[in-house]
């Protein structure tokens, strides 16, 4: 029987759990819907049910593996949102989604007090309302027992500890909180103060592939009991190892419903003005989840778009190929779509003989040159790629693929369904010792 590792990617949409062999072959997956409910403040979800969640994915991959000792457990997650907890470990409020905007004061009053400058300084990040710390100063003023707590965690190491085992907090999340100072890697005291948040709330700082724990044989699922422990990070981040796309000049461009491009760095490479200017674009600037590295993230709606204008024209995934196919063998001038980096998409250039699949590669020139847009702000500070490598449900698309051969040059289309989960796997592999470091990952088949 081979030995097992499992990596769990608790995203925005579903947690997903992926079992691999040592050598790195999936041969078990699980998923589960991420318990969101939509209330009159917002969208949010009560811990417990996201914990259940991500058991169950695991329960659904484990369910359909073959027979092999369990050594180690790895857990990646969305950033941003988070878990209080009380002296006794129970969450006191619910979890607030990263992209809700209910703390839109609180947004207003963190640029008044610090400054969008001084804050993208101090953390790397552009000042706008998806950081951990304004949703904090919002619970504390509308939901008063979160006064009570002496512990805050991340997604990725509330389901950690929820598995049994140790707090803590990984840096490549840590930095996507506002909390967390870039050039130092320490909570920065003032951003802390800002938010009622104090220092004691945090647990020790660690890098994704630090052991923390096992499995305890109370998590009921009896095949996981024992299994090592780690926190895998950031999700984009750990899709970077797991699609073997963390080395020097290369670019992750990850097409979910959510597209994010991310370049790993020595940490320290990027100086305190380009920081700004990256922010001043909408990239960050953080902590990875390897060691001694920072990641520069851009995120676009590119996937929402293509998904908005796929509904539009009353068609499906399934429809995919065909649609695909006849939108490469057009390239109207007339259509155009325009709005992809907001939440308004604007079509026009609609006339007699334009067909479904003349709005279609429309659609698809428009997502790749935002996509475009991002790549050159990063490439601008950090120099240029040496290979592109394209993830994520929207790599499906032939014609978005060839549309950004044409846009950003060659590019890797790796043969890895669930790259955040095959990272957490791989970082749960190190931490177990199973590798004794990422030059030891097997590589992608």
């Amino acid at each position: 029987m081979d030995p097992l590792i499992v990596g769990l990617d608790v995203g925005t949409t579903t947690s997903k759990a992926v079992v691999f062999t040592t050598e790195g072959r999936a041969v078990g997956e699980g998923k589960a819907v991420t318990p969101w409910v939509v209330t009159p403040r917002g969208t949010q979800m009560d811990a417990g049910d996201l914990l259940g969640s991500a058991r169950e994915a695991l329960r659904q991959a484990l369910a359909v593996a073959p027979d092999g000792p369990v050594l180690a457990v790895g857990v990646t997650s969305m950033g941003e949102s988070g878990v209080l907890l009380n002296a006794h470990g129970v969450p006191l409020a619910p979890v607030i989604a990263w992209h809700d905007t209910r703390d839109g004061a609180e947004v207003r009053d963190l640029t008044t007090a610090l400054g969008e400058d001084r804050f993208a300084g101090h953390t790397g990040l552009p000042l706008r309302g998806q950081w951990s710390l304004t949703k904090h100063r919002w619970l504390l003023a509308h939901h008063p027992q979160t006064k009570e707590a002496v512990r805050r965690l991340n997604i990725a190491e509330w389901v950690v500890r929820g598995l049994g085992g140790e707090e803590s907090a990984e840096q490549s999340l840590a930095s996507r909180t506002g909390w967390l100072e870039l050039a130092t890697r320490r909570w920065w005291s003032e951003a802390l103060e800002w938010s009622g948040a104090d220092r004691s709330l945090m647990p020790d700082l660690v890098t994704a592939g630090t052991p923390l724990g096992r499995v305890s044989d109370e998590v009921g699922i009896p095949r996981l009991t024992g299994a090592v422990l780690t926190v895998a990070g950031h999700d984009h981040q750990a899709a970077t190892v797991g699609a073997e796309a963390a080395g020097p000049g290369d670019e992750l461009d990850s097409c979910g419903t959510a597209e994010a491009l991310v370049r790993t760095v020595p940490a320290g490479l990027v100086d305190t003005l380009a920081v700004a200017t990256l922010a001043k674009g909408g990239i960050t600037t953080g902590w990875h989840v390897l060691a001694d590295h920072w990641c520069l993230l851009g995120g676009t709606q590119g996937g929402l778009a293509l998904q908005s204008i796929l509904g539009l024209l009353g068609r499906t995934s399934n429809d995919l190929a065909e649609l695909d196919r006849e939108a490469l063998a057009r390239n109207s001038r007339t259509v155009t779509v325009a709005g992809v980096e907001t939440d308004e998409l604007h079509v026009s250039g609609i006339t007699n003989g334009v067909s479904p699949a003349d709005l279609w590669r429309a659609a698809l020139e428009a997502v790749a040159a935002q996509a475009e847009q991002v790549h050159s702000a990063m490439s601008a500070v950090v120099g240029s790629h040496q290979a592109l490598v394209v993830t994520g449900g929207w790599s499906r698309s032939q014609a978005l693929l060839e549309v950004k051969r044409r846009v950003l040059g060659p590019l890797r289309n790796p043969a890895v369904s669930e790259a955040g989960a095959r990272g957490a796997a791989l970082l749960a592999g190190m931490a177990a010792g199973v590798y004794a470091g990422r030059e030891q990952f097997p590589p992608l088949g």
